[in-house]
């Protein structure tokens, strides 16, 4: 799935080609991606409208539009948001399912899943946008505060790699940046989020803004499906440590990565880097 580093280059990419372009007309060639309105209804809101900017909210795309609608869109585990401008026609890519005729070229939304979703709302309802309208804080958004981060952490039993997934606790963040945050934290992704000490909860913090910083200046990771929005893959997979490394030796020790699975999620991490630690919580729940 497309984490805070892939949408984030998707809404810059497409930000900038698309901003100031006209709708000209909708095709929904598969009517289970239009949540709402209802697909002949969305063809006909869309039309005529202006691109006026775009923005992420976690893993959301919102297009905001003229007349004060919004479009917007969650690619969920396979989707794709590629723009192609005026030049010779192609073929239509298998799976494509929602096609934006603009003014200059067309913004085309693929999905080999069929999981990814788009929204037309006006802006007084974008918070009422299911899954949306709760999501918790930014990474990189001011209420992101380190000594909030640690408070939250003590108040949790859970284990740390399943609340860091948690969209209501951290919006943005998903298995492959979780991943890599705890191992550079040195954290066992299997410890309860209240075990840890508030120096291993501080490291956490600046890890996963530094991951995360470093997942959008490379663009994205690109091990399956995900592309930008122009077509091109990312290429923060060529600094990977653990995601995805089962059984190649850690890059800061030798010893071989493990996978398991943590809270229904395949995992990575490093057995000697990262130790689990049987503790009592004297972390106070503050």
């Amino acid at each position: 799935m497309p984490e805070l580093p892939e949408v984030e280059t998707i809404v810059r990419d497409l930000g900038a080609r698309l901003t100031g372009l006209v709708v000209e007309r909708a095709e929904v060639l598969l009517p289970k991606v239009v949540a709402a309105p209802s697909p002949a209804e969305f063809a006909r809101l869309i039309k005529r409208r202006e691109i006026l900017g775009l923005s992420r909210r976690g893993k959301y795309i919102l297009v905001e539009l003229s007349q004060a609608w919004v479009l917007i869109l969650h690619l969920r585990m396979t989707g794709q948001l590629v723009y192609r401008g005026l030049g010779p026609s192609e073929p239509r890519p298998k799976h494509t399912h929602l096609v934006l005729h603009l003014d200059q070229g067309l913004l085309r939304f693929t999905d080999l899943r069929q999981f990814g979703r788009v929204w037309l709302v006006p802006a007084r309802e974008v918070r009422r946008v299911p899954g949306l309208r709760e999501l918790g804080v930014e990474p990189f958004g001011a209420g992101f505060v380190e000594e909030d981060f640690i408070r939250r952490l003590a108040r949790s039993r859970r284990m740390i790699k399943p609340l860091l997934l948690d969209q209501t606790f951290l919006a943005g963040l998903g298995n492959i940046y979780s991943d890599e945050a705890l191992h550079r934290a040195g954290i066992h992704p299997e410890r309860p989020a209240a075990g840890l000490d508030a120096r291993e909860a501080g490291t956490l913090y600046r890890v996963i803004r530094e991951v995360l910083a470093e997942g959008v200046d490379y663009r994205g990771t690109s091990v399956q499906h995900y592309v930008d929005g122009t077509g091109q893959q990312g290429r923060f997979q060529e600094i990977l440590r653990v995601y995805g490394k089962k059984g190649v030796p850690c890059p800061a020790c030798g010893t071989p990565v493990k996978r398991i699975r943590c809270g229904g999620r395949g995992t990575h991490f490093c057995p000697d880097c990262q130790p689990f630690k049987h503790q009592s919580f004297t972390h106070p729940i503050v």
